[in-house]
């Protein structure tokens, strides 16, 4: 994690190795948020179902999260899934979940939620973790190895 202070530019993400050190009940968690309909449809599926996806840019067959693509392709599109009365963490934290996690800034989320990227900013910039969200921290690729050696 940087020492350097997230600005309204600093891309966040749900971070869910946080989820597996705080959460025990994350399939528990998404499963509340589905509609009505996928909840019934999910009630048999086993936690962490997974479901081949075609990818509409690349043609490519994925295997994704079927609470997590019903959560993407259905239930975010109800009315109801998310508005301006859902608390500023929820809506962020549903956002992301809806766009499959890609990193957004405080500034980008502000344009996609119509609240203030400084209040977006100061909500999940804080000491305390909320749902995950935290700092997007790009990995350097691993070194590759040759006969062996580094």
């Amino acid at each position: 994690m940087s020492l350097l202070k997230p600005t309204i530019k600093t891309p966040f993400h749900i971070d869910f190795e946080w989820w597996k050190q705080n959460e025990r009940d994350w399939h528990v968690f998404l499963r509340s948020l589905l509609c009505t309909e996928h909840q019934q449809i999910f009630a048999e599926t086993e936690e962490g179902g997974m479901i081949d996806w075609i990818d509409p840019m690349t043609a490519e067959v994925k295997q994704v999260d079927g609470v997590q693509h019903a959560l993407m392709t259905h239930c975010a599109l109800l009315p109801e899934f998310s508005d301006e009365r859902t608390a500023v963490v929820e809506a962020i934290f549903r956002n992301f979940l809806v766009n499959g996690n890609v990193p957004l800034s405080a500034e980008d989320l502000a344009k996609r939620l119509g609240r203030p990227a400084d209040t977006i900013l100061r909500t999940i910039a804080g000491p305390r973790v909320y749902r995950g969200l935290r700092p997007y921290q790009q990995t350097a690729p691993e070194p590759v190895k040759e006969d062996g050696f580094l």
